[in-house]
């Protein structure tokens, strides 16, 4: 496995991570379960925004970096 694919794996589950766990915490908190209904909706945002900017990330290490 080449560097540029590996790096390009890290990102893609990164934005996975991220993505799964912005949604997870976005669906648990509308229900009002325990801890996670106190937690502010910028943090949810924070989540989404890092996990987009991974899937970028990821994106421009597939196809843009070559090397």
């Amino acid at each position: 496995m080449s560097q540029s694919s590996k790096s390009s794996r890290i990102f893609t589950q990164a934005f996975g991570m991220f993505l799964g766990i912005a949604i997870a915490v976005w669906v648990l908190r509308g229900f009002g379960v325990g801890i996670l209904a106190a937690i502010p909706g910028g943090v949810i945002w924070l989540l989404l925004l890092i996990a987009i900017f991974m899937g970028i990330l990821a994106y421009v290490q597939k196809t843009w970096w070559r090397f």
